[in-house]
Parts: C-alpha cells; sequence; structure tokens
C-alpha cells in the first residue's frame, strides 16, 4: 500500500522537479520531502527520481508512477469526502491563463465537478495580467497564472522556461526588426519578451496583436514572426527557435496558484482551508503534470 501524504509530496516534487520547491509547496522540511520519496521509492522497489546536486528528473517508472498516485489520491479524496459526509457548497470564480487553452486542464476541472457537484465554479479565460488585475479587484476566487515581478508569490504548480518559437519554415534576418508575434498589455510574456530584446539591443516590431492565444499561434504558423512561449506548452505547428538566431534568453516562469480577497487570503499563497478555493486548488497541483501539452 501506497502512504497518501508520500504520494502528494512525489506528485509535488514531481512537476516543481525541485526538493526545495516541493518542500516550500507542502510546508515541510526539505529532509521531511526526502524522506518522503525515499520511502515511496522503497515501497516500490524502483527508482522514480534520477538526481544529482543540481537537476532532479523523472525515471520510466517514475513517469508511470504519476498516474497511479493521481488515481489514488482522487479516490482517498472521494472517500473520505464520502464518509465524512462533507460536501462543499457555493459559488467559484476561477480564473485560468490564455496558456492552458490546449492543455488538458478541462480533465482537472471536470474532475472536480464531478466531485463537487454543489460548488457553481465560473471559468474566466484571460491573460495572466488580466487575470492578477481582476484578482485584486476581488473579482476572482482563484487565478492559475504566471507569476508576475514582484507579485504575490503564491503556490508554485511548476516552474518552466521561456523560448522564442515560430513557423519552421521562417527565416530571421539579424539586420531586420525582429517581428513580434505578442498578447496586448498587461501579458506578462510580452513585457518579458520585450525587455529582453531592449537589453540586447535587438530592434522589434510588431507584427500581430492578439488578445487570443489562437490568434497567436495562427500567425505565427503564417509565418508572420516570433513568439515568446513556455517550453513545455509549446503549441504543434510551432518549434522553438534555433539558438544560431541568436535571440536573448527569456528566463525561467512560474505557474502559480493565487487566491482572492473573497476567501480571506488577499492573494496570498496560503488560502482558505476546506473551502471550494482550496478544493480546485488541490486538484490543480494535484493533477499539475497534466497542464503541459499531451
Amino acid at each position: 500500500m501506497f502512504d497518501p501524504a508520500q504520494l502528494q509530496t512525489f506528485l509535488a516534487v514531481a512537476q516543481t522537479l525541485s526538493f526545495t520547491q516541493a518542500a516550500h509547496r507542502l510546508g515541510l522540511r526539505q529532509s521531511t520531502v526526502s524522506q518522503h520519496v525515499r520511502k515511496l521509492e522503497e515501497a516500490a522497489g524502483r527508482r522514480l527520481f534520477a538526481r544529482d546536486t543540481h537537476t532532479v528528473e523523472l525515471t520510466e517508472d517514475g513517469e508511470a508512477m504519476l498516474g497511479f498516485a493521481r488515481t489514488i489520491l482522487e479516490a482517498n479524496e472521494r472517500a473520505v469526502g464520502h464518509f465524512t459526509g462533507r460536501r462543499l457548497r457555493g459559488r467559484l470564480r476561477f480564473g485560468a491563463s490564455e496558456d492552458f487553452v490546449l492543455t488538458r486542464l478541462p480533465e482537472v476541472l471536470e474532475e472536480f465537478r464531478r466531485a463537487h457537484p454543489e460548488v457553481e465554479l465560473e471559468l474566466s479565460v484571460e491573460l495572466s495580467g488580466t487575470l492578477h488585475e481582476r484578482l485584486a479587484a476581488g473579482r476572482l476566487d482563484l487565478v492559475l497564472a504566471k507569476r508576475r515581478p514582484q507579485g504575490p508569490r503564491g503556490r508554485l504548480v511548476w516552474r518552466d522556461r521561456l523560448v522564442w518559437v515560430a513557423a519552421d519554415r521562417l527565416r530571421l534576418d539579424a539586420r531586420a526588426p525582429l517581428p513580434l508575434v505578442v498578447y496586448p498589455p498587461p501579458a506578462v510574456t510580452r513585457a518579458r519578451a520585450l525587455a529582453a530584446l531592449e537589453r540586447h539591443g535587438r530592434p522589434w516590431r510588431i507584427a500581430c496583436t492578439s488578445g487570443s492565444l489562437n490568434g497567436l499561434i495562427a500567425a505565427a504558423r503564417a509565418g508572420l514572426g516570433v513568439m515568446a512561449h513556455t517550453r513545455g506548452l509549446v503549441p504543434p505547428g510551432l518549434v522553438r527557435v534555433p539558438q544560431r538566431a541568436g535571440l536573448p534568453e527569456l528566463g525561467e516562469v512560474d505557474f502559480v496558484l493565487l487566491y482572492g480577497r473573497g476567501d480571506g487570503a488577499g492573494g496570498s499563497a496560503g488560502g482558505p482551508r476546506g473551502g471550494p478555493a482550496e478544493a480546485l486548488a488541490e486538484a490543480i497541483l494535484a493533477g499539475g503534470d497534466r497542464l503541459h501539452l499531451p
């Protein structure tokens, strides 16, 4: 039998690829996280992570454990809810970044609705910057979005890198301004891309602006320009721009969960325990690996 606490720790490490970040997310000591993983590996009789002093990666058995861990934890939650008679009710205004339009987030939301049928879930899909503004204005209860610089830290779902992507056939002229396919302000990726180009001294021009991810993808596939995008969410039909193009590094990006003021958390990382927002947050954290493109 696998210990649910150890499985929860395993998922946190698998999603952040960091024992330190997993400990921060779970409110545990790093030594406790290491102990949980070691005991789970002993119970499974397999290595779940390949790790050294700098990197943490899932093994093939670790990848297999992801699905089992989610299934076990979801069944455990349903059983606890059934036998304790705990039924969540109320209205939950949830905002998700445009980045998740093409991922398996709908599966996570469907499972949440099935587990909590009396929660009235309202979904808003917007730019990360817009979601932060709506959260601060008290118009959302929970947000899954990119972390803003100097913004609330939130609960880390996973960390990835921003990369330049474009149509495979696009050829860039180093002597001409770089054609950009971007979201409008206050998009986090737009701000990051323009700041990186300014620091690098690379001239640029806006070739397409769209508030829709599908609009940006269509423009990039048509060869209008390059766009900054999360490495783990690169849409089909687009590829990473090769390093020989000389474009500047964009750095890492964090996807976080933030609670609204209506939940008494003021956008903090903590949030109320036991309410609809917390229940959905836990479901997203448990299924975080499914928020990458299949």
